[in-house]
């Protein structure tokens, strides 16, 4: 036998014999547990939902989903926590338009690009607004706010929960939509300014429907319309902005909304995975109830689509802010 006949011998024989390797991204996945970041304190939106889903991402992976609940600063340092984690596939973040949409043109310096330095997996849930009125202001529609407005330019005021909220932008695109003016008066929260256009000292503002939907049954304020595109199952008589003959508000959207996403850079077959699964999480029939009974309503975007998404996002909220002259110091 030639020596080069005997090398190749040895060379397989020692192939067969050791034992198979495998490379980072022929391992099963989840092989352990995963973590789920979510930019906000307990008992918000986000971070209901976002545990609902967990929960149910637990049992189908057969591993553990730990929250995270990174607060503060508008969901800036949540998102950076999500940024500079390893993109693996475990660590995941459930956030919503106000970190990823919004503060990109409402921050003057911000340490995260809204598309580069993350990996979109799916959109999960839209929060439609709702554009309300304080009940003694003698208006019954959209029509009868906007003529009452231009009667009387800046002599109407709307609340927010502050400046570069989804509620103060949103004003701001309806002004910006039906070319009418109104001062702003931002409050520290939803609720203060809520509770203000309850006792008159603001005219109108928008709202989530969650935050208002109790306050509207109750005949403490009235809901004029919607803002998204079809009508809420939680206000079926309540008409959306699109469909109120506005010139201008034909195609009038502004949702707030949150989605699962993961640090830039992950391997792509645990993106699809976790878009799959997630997906099947959205379609249960529990998980559509608990999130239609809040007055959001479910949409599913997978990746590419979601990405898109973002970017038409920040396109709209950043008209927004340009046009209300907004900015804040991270």
């Amino acid at each position: 036998m030639s020596d080069r006949r005997r090398h190749l011998r040895t060379l397989l024989a020692l192939a067969l014999g050791a034992p198979a390797l495998r490379s980072p991204a022929q391992e099963p996945w989840p092989a352990k547990p995963v973590k789920m970041i979510i930019p906000f304190p307990p008992g918000q939106a986000t971070d209901i939902f976002g545990r609902a889903f967990a929960e149910r991402l637990a049992r189908m992976w057969g591993q553990g989903v730990t929250i995270e609940n990174r607060a503060g600063a508008s969901g800036i340092i949540g998102m950076e926590a999500i940024k500079q984690a390893a993109p693996d596939g475990y660590t995941l973040g459930m956030v919503s338009s106000g970190p990823l949409a919004i503060n990109p043109s409402v921050f003057s310096k911000l340490p995260y690009d809204p598309v580069r330095d993350f990996t979109p997996i799916s959109l999960a849930f839209v929060a439609p607004l709702v554009l309300l009125v304080n009940r003694d202001l003698p208006v019954r529609s959209v029509q009868d706010l906007l003529a009452l407005m231009r009667r009387s330019p800046g002599g109407l005021s709307y609340a927010s929960g502050g400046p570069g909220t989804s509620q103060h932008l949103a004003c701001e695109l309806f002004k910006m939509a039906t070319d009418t003016f109104a001062v702003h008066i931002p409050y520290k929260g939803s609720g203060p300014a809520l509770t203000d256009l309850i006792g008159g000292q603001v005219q109108f503002m928008v709202d989530s429907v969650s935050a208002a939907l109790t306050h509207i049954q109750a005949g403490r304020v009235r809901a004029l319309a919607v803002t998204s595109l079809q009508r809420n199952t939680a206000l079926p008589d309540v008409p959306a902005l699109a469909e109120t003959d506005v010139p201008g508000l034909a195609k009038f959207e502004a949702v707030g909304w949150a989605g699962l996403v993961g640090p830039a850079g992950m391997p792509q077959t645990v993106v699809d995975k976790v878009s799959r699964d997630f997906a099947s999480v959205l379609r249960d029939d529990a998980v559509n109830q608990r999130v239609t009974q809040s007055g959001s309503v479910v949409r599913a975007l997978p990746g590419s689509e979601f990405t898109q998404f973002i970017r038409s996002e920040v396109i709209k909220w950043g008209a927004a802010a340009k046009a209300s002259g907004t900015r804040l110091d991270a």
